[in-house]
């Protein structure tokens, strides 16, 4: 019996493999969320990811063999970014496609909020359209650097470590909404919590500046 006939599809997957073999690891798909917010040094992606330097560089070494991060150099530091804006885009399917057909996600999702307390979310139609009429103030809580990157359009800029010392800077008659880098981060989860023991209004919002990209709405660079 005649073996059967390989063509160019039998190559072409196997470079897809590529990519996949890169995905394959809960580290790396950490490492792609993170960079998905923007450019980060080895050093902050180890502190973020709560690895060692040497694990973290593996990991985005594996990355970039499969091309999809670049680095660059200056001086002793090595900063990492994402190849192309698909990555981002593939990387969002895939959470997609996980929270579609993998109850174990939201079984994870229920028990972090049943043990933080109940949290209410505000989705991002709602929040576009209090933003479009004045109602709410937006709180972006990750860090500077992911805020200068990419924003929210009128998102102000106050990190989780800063809230407790700059509330006087958010207007307590306004309703606050914050969001971090989407609905697996808890930072605002956090900063919702400290806003309500003070006294504000708040809720969060799952939506981060990734997804807000993904539905076509426009996002914000620098200060």
């Amino acid at each position: 019996m005649n073996a059967p006939a390989t063509g160019p599809s039998t190559a072409v997957y196997e470079q897809l493999a590529r990519i996949g073999k890169a995905f394959a690891h809960p580290c790396r798909l950490e490492l792609v969320d993170l960079l998905s917010q923007g450019p980060r040094t080895v050093e902050v992606l180890a502190r973020q990811t709560r690895q060692s330097l040497a694990n973290t560089s593996h990991h985005l070494q594996v990355l970039r063999r499969a091309r999809l991060v670049e680095a660059e150099k200056a001086g002793l530091h090595v900063t990492y970014q994402l190849a192309d804006p698909h990555v981002s885009r593939f990387f969002l399917d895939l959470r997609r496609l996980g929270e579609a057909r993998l109850a174990e996600i939201e079984q994870v999702r229920r028990q972090y909020r049943d043990a933080r307390g109940a949290m209410e979310s505000v989705d991002g139609d709602e929040l576009l359209r209090r933003v479009r009429r004045g109602e709410v103030t937006i709180l972006d809580v990750r860090p500077t650097e992911e805020y200068l990157a990419g924003h929210i359009p009128g998102a102000r800029s106050i990190p989780l470590a800063a809230l407790k010392q700059r509330l006087a800077e958010l207007p307590r008659r306004r309703e606050v909404v914050a969001y971090c880098r989407g609905p697996y981060c808890v930072l605002a989860i956090d900063a919702v919590e400290l806003l309500r023991k003070r006294g504000y209004r708040a809720h969060r919002m799952e939506l981060g500046v990734v997804d807000w990209r993904a539905r076509g709405w426009a996002i914000e660079k620098g200060a």
